[in-house]
């Protein structure tokens, strides 16, 4: 789950096959993205977000966290420029089929940060989970360049994590991911978070830390191959695709899952999420 890094795969002699993308952000937007609400719901209880919010979201995957804003009545903005896929599923959830009608909260979907704007904007987000892909924190960075210059003085700039492997059941599934990928190939591949995380990009991009909280967000799955599916749909076993092969992961994937299953053949994962709060100086 991250900025979103979802690979486009090139077919290559003797590679696997190329990745559904489509697919795979329909798995997101219908599977796995419902696990962060709770994360969703804490920073915007936390904010107050309302009608005074104007929300720009880095990463907005397929929406659902803007929408969620959007009820609580702030204009919401969303930048998606990894997954082509993942934003045509934002614009069906936020923007209304017919040309004339507003779209609701007033939403707008860009593939990059937008220019800035008559009212700045006075609250960012950035809720792909960093910490389980190397290199997931740079991409952030780039994110933050952009939306700073756009943000008035003050704003709070929110930043998502994944928590400590040992407070994360998943963390055991998606090891699965760094085993099987080629580190040496593959500088997407999996890794475990680390403690500072959140505090060094907040850092790097000039922000001021200004608080931080944990979220528990469990992942709870119909049966094992709904789960294999939504964990699929956040990228973080690309790189193991790559150097392996779908049938590899597949595999391994579903022995992983499996001390995870409960006897009615639901899969369960407590889990904890951080946030860091850091404002625009």
């Amino acid at each position: 789950m991250t900025p979103t890094l979802v690979r486009q795969h090139l077919p290559q002699a003797g590679s696997a096959p190329r990745v559904d993308q489509g697919a795979r952000a329909r798995d997101w937007s219908e599977i796995q993205e419902r696990m962060l609400v709770p994360l969703y719901e804490a920073v915007y209880e936390r904010l107050e977000v309302g009608s005074g919010t104007r929300l720009l979201g880095l990463g907005c995957g397929s929406g659902l966290a803007l929408l969620m804003a959007a009820v609580r009545g702030a204009e919401v903005t969303g930048v998606e420029c990894h997954s082509p896929e993942r934003l045509a599923l934002a614009r069906e959830r936020l923007q209304p089929a017919a040309p004339e009608s507003p779209a609701r909260g007033g939403a707008r979907l860009v593939r990059r940060t937008p220019e800035r704007a008559a009212a700045a904007y006075n609250l960012v987000t950035a809720f792909e989970p960093i910490g389980c892909l190397a290199g997931d924190s740079e991409g952030l960075a780039e994110l933050l360049a952009g939306a700073v210059p756009v943000a008035e003085r003050g704003t709070p700039v929110v930043l998502a994590g994944w928590g400590p492997p040992e407070r994360c059941a998943s963390s055991s599934v998606l090891r699965v991911a760094g085993k099987l990928a080629d580190p040496l190939r593959s500088p997407g591949s999996w890794r475990p978070a680390l403690r500072d995380d959140l505090e060094e990009v907040a850092q790097r991009a000039g922000l001021r830390p200004d608080g931080s909280g944990r979220v528990s967000c469990p992942f709870g799955y119909a049966d094992v191959a709904s789960a294999r599916r939504g964990l699929l749909s956040t990228g973080l076993f690309d790189a193991a695709i790559e150097a392996t092969d779908q049938e590899q992961v597949d595999k391994e994937l579903a022995e992983a899952l499996h001390p995870h299953r409960r006897a009615d053949g639901t899969v369960w994962m407590p889990n904890v999420f951080r946030y860091l709060i850091a404002t625009v100086p």
